[in-house]
């Protein structure tokens, strides 16, 4: 189906940018923080409408927000760690991708990567709690993370594991800095510095918890990989 890439939808208050799918390969998403949950509702409506056949994502969906998300669409809406997904998920078309998260409190950061990724067609796998604490568990995961043609790597505290996971494999890295820490980790802004002055070549940094921005940069690596 072909979308034209100047459409969007005037919801009055947003415009829904409908024509994003065409222009970049990878669909508009709503970002439920700051909205009501109305306001959400109706702006994942008007990207169900215009791709039906496309997932519909929110991210940073609250309790509140979550459960108006689940009255307005049934058995249509899936949510998990503050992102609401509309739709089936697709056939994998490209990957596979691989998540990697640190400890188990970076994983609402990392299962906002693994779905969005999923929802925009890519076969996403999760390798959680290999931390550089206890370097063994990442080991044990190597072969799955050399299978993959991209690595989301998400960490807080120190914010080391995108260095040594980038050192051990050959696909591009993107580091995911979470607000993960004692006081000192300055709410994300220590393995942000940690992870833009990485020693290992070919790691690339998005910004403190944003999860969906790593997800879409892998779409669109991969997205131009498949073309080539």
């Amino acid at each position: 189906m072909q979308y034209d890439e100047q459409r969007y939808t005037d919801l009055g208050w947003a415009k829904i940018d409908t024509g994003r799918l065409a222009r970049t390969g990878t669909s508009e998403a709503v970002y439920a923080a700051g909205k009501t949950p109305e306001q959400v509702v109706a702006a994942l409506r008007a990207l169900r409408e215009s791709h039906p056949g496309r997932v519909a994502i929110a991210t940073r969906c609250d309790a509140v927000c979550v459960e108006q998300i689940t009255a307005a669409f049934g058995d249509d809406a899936w949510c998990d760690s503050g992102v609401a997904a509309i739709g089936a998920f697709p056939e994998p078309e490209s990957g596979p991708l691989a998540v990697v998260c640190a400890g188990t409190s970076d994983l609402p950061v990392a299962r906002e990567a693994e779905i969005v990724a999923r929802a925009n067609g890519i076969d996403a796998h999760l390798v959680a709690d290999v931390g550089v604490a206890g370097l063994h568990r990442l080991l044990d995961r190597l072969p799955v993370l050399r299978e993959a043609v991209c690595v989301i790597v998400v960490a807080g505290m120190d914010g080391a594991l995108p260095s040594v996971v980038a050192g051990l494999v050959g696909a591009p890295v993107l580091a995911v800095p979470t607000s993960v820490g004692y006081g000192a980790a300055f709410g994300g802004l220590a393995p942000l510095l940690t992870m833009l002055n990485s020693c290992s070549p070919g790691v690339t940094v998005v910004n403190i918890d944003n999860g969906f921005g790593a997800a879409i940069a892998a779409a669109r690596i991969m997205n131009v990989k498949a073309e080539r």
